[in-house]
């Protein structure tokens, strides 16, 4: 099995021919608005672009590992305000700041088990089961903070989130960081392995030997703990944990995940791929808005980029 899956595209070359494709929209975007805009390309503006790309980016890599197992989590948006309230309530209680990111981050991880625990155990559609935890997890966040922001963050965690080491911001290393992992995980380990054969064909990785129910259960625990960590990220930007932070985030999510090459049939995906698809729609919608194109044709092209990534993967299918 190990040899069958290490003789895979995706595991020989250190960037395959999908992300190349995506990196040619990149740059083919980022050319015209610098076209059209000279502000666009200036150094202030794309470091604008990869810190507002930074959340999505975060919850994108672990929408991107939850689609390649042959997944959907459509609850990460309620799952990162819940995260964020917990850490935020620890923060004012008292507790010391890495302490309370911890406690933020297991919370995440919590939620994204017990997805998986339906998913993988119960045998539920990852669908059904993510559409009814976001319901969940939003009303607990906002029955606990009584619909109302929670304000009051120490100063030293809000300074940590909003510095820049080197000119970069620290939201974009430390997604820089987790993308580092991720890759390395997906692509030189056997739960890498796993991951891939699950998704492309989940019984015949289980015939093989494949723990198929932990890895899916593995795969939705990463994208609890990446949603907290982007929960955590928005807090220290805006200096409060909302309730209602996330709002569509699980579309944003796979849409980076999808124009970065990822298969919704499952078995197929890129950490540099998907990166590469946050920053697009970062690098779309900051290159409309000095555009001043108003926000419902923002979500107009972005809607035309999702399917034409989507008919290059059907057109793409198959072929190296």
């Amino acid at each position: 099995m190990n040899q069958t899956l290490t003789a895979s595209p995706n595991r020989r070359l250190p960037i395959n021919l999908r992300d190349a494709g995506t990196f040619f929209g990149l740059v083919l975007i980022f050319a015209v608005f610098a076209v059209l805009n000279p502000v666009f390309l200036t150094g202030p503006n794309l470091i604008n672009i990869l810190q507002q790309s930074a959340i999505n980016a975060c919850i994108a890599l672990g929408m991107t590992f939850v689609i390649i197992s042959g997944g959907i989590d459509l609850s990460v948006g309620p799952t990162a305000a819940v995260s964020a309230i917990v850490g935020a309530t620890l923060m004012i209680a008292g507790l010391p700041i890495p302490l309370a990111v911890v406690a933020a981050i297991a919370t995440g991880m919590a939620c994204g088990l017990f997805n998986g625990t339906l998913v993988a155990v119960a045998g539920l559609q990852p669908f059904i089961v993510t559409l009814g935890a976001l319901s969940l997890y939003r009303a607990l966040a906002l029955i606990f903070t009584g619909g109302n922001p929670i304000f009051g963050l120490p100063t030293e965690f809000r300074q940590a989130i909003n510095s820049l080491v080197l000119g970069v911001p620290v939201p974009v290393i430390i997604v820089a960081v987790i993308a580092a992992v991720l890759w390395v995980v997906l692509n030189r380990s056997p739960l890498g392995e796993y991951i891939l054969a699950v998704g492309g064909n989940q019984e015949a990785a289980r015939i093989a030997g494949v723990p198929v129910a932990r890895t899916r259960i593995t795969v939705y625990v990463l994208s609890g703990g990446l949603a907290a960590v982007a929960g955590l990220i928005l807090t220290g930007r805006l200096g409060a944990a909302d309730p209602t932070m996330g709002n569509l985030w699980e579309l944003d999510a796979i849409a980076a995940a999808a124009i970065g090459g990822a298969s919704l049939m499952g078995g197929k995906g890129s950490v540099i791929g998907t990166l590469m698809g946050a920053v697009i729609l970062g690098g779309l919608r900051n290159g409309l808005t000095l555009m001043n194109v108003q926000a419902f044709y923002q979500l107009l092209a972005t809607g035309i980029i999702i399917l034409v990534a989507m008919l290059i993967d059907r057109a793409t299918r198959g072929k190296a």
